[in-house]
């Protein structure tokens, strides 16, 4: 990438630009056309941020149980903020948010108990900057055997309302994460995730496209585009081995078409299976941007 706050070619935005397109909202979408550079991060512990500060990233993926730490006292949460105050990058959003004793869905779904538990992780998320958390939870949401899917739509859009004011009341947004079928049974496809963030309807309670999850579904850029509007999170890996962009030479440029094509202003995470992060983080950066540069210089 270039310079911090740089404008290339086209209105290709890099470094702290794409920063600010970030922190200007999702107005922003109407001057993403002319300006696209997602916000790149990567799922690792905080404890390679300096690694990842150095090959071009902007922000870290972190867990929710290990960096916002529900199940630990307030003293231990201090602790953590007071480590991250320390590192060169900040954390934008964090994964693996429900625990799978907290059912989401089913007989035996417990929406006061994921209330209150939401309560305290979207607090410690304001305080830690974390603006988006990301609900995959597969075990949680799991449909059982025997019951019915439209009822557990219904619960799940139930629970989406429920979140929402929580999330809106401490600054943050949950993104629905659709994963593939080898993960969970229920909301694999960004087309299904999209109908209950429509049902739930809540400007804090959104839609995250997976481009791993969407390629082994065999999901097209379609999706995308016919559901943009909902979008504020996306994520990336190869399909082949959930490897880092790059590892493969795997082609997403349909993908970020989709996602410019719908004006997309928020970031992008690499969420893979790390093999060597210190050699694949930088790949995964300088993949990504090469990509995105081969589509902006195209039109």
């Amino acid at each position: 990438m270039g310079g911090a706050g740089m404008v290339g070619r086209r209105g290709f935005l890099h470094g702290a630009g794409a920063a600010a397109v970030l922190a200007a909202g999702f107005p922003a979408r109407l001057e993403a056309r002319r300006a696209f550079s997602p916000l790149l991060g990567a799922w690792t512990s905080l404890d390679n941020a300096g690694l990842l500060a150095g090959a071009g990233y902007g922000f870290v993926e972190e867990e929710v149980d290990r960096f916002l730490a529900p199940g630990q006292d307030e003293a231990a949460f201090e602790r953590i903020l007071a480590g991250a105050a320390q590192q060169p990058l900040p954390v934008l959003s964090c994964v693996r948010f429900l625990p799978p004793d907290l059912q989401s869905v089913g007989p035996d779904a417990n929406h006061d108990g994921i209330a209150a538990f939401s309560e305290i992780v979207f607090r410690r998320a304001k305080r830690a900057g974390v603006r988006y958390i990301v609900f995959g939870s597969p075990r949680s949401r799991r449909v059982p055997d025997g019951f019915s899917r439209d009822a557990a739509k219904a619960q799940l859009a139930a629970l989406g309302r429920i979140l929402g004011p929580i999330a809106q009341a401490n600054d943050v947004t949950v993104v629905l994460e659709p994963l593939n079928q080898s993960e969970t049974n229920f909301i694999n496809r960004v087309s299904e995730g999209a109908e209950i963030v429509r049902a739930v309807r809540h400007p804090h309670f959104r839609l995250m496209a997976d481009l791993f999850h969407m390629k082994t579904e065999n999901e097209g850029p379609e999706s995308i585009l016919a559901n943009g509007d909902l979008l504020h999170h996306a994520q990336i890996a190869e399909k082949q081995g959930r490897r880092a962009p790059g590892v493969g030479n795997e082609d997403f440029i349909p993908y970020f078409k989709a996602l410019w094509d719908v004006g997309y202003a928020g970031p992008l995470s690499v969420e893979c299976i790390w093999s060597d992060i210190n050699a694949e983080a930088p790949l995964a950066s300088r993949t990504i941007t090469a990509q995105i540069a081969q589509l902006v210089k195209a039109g």
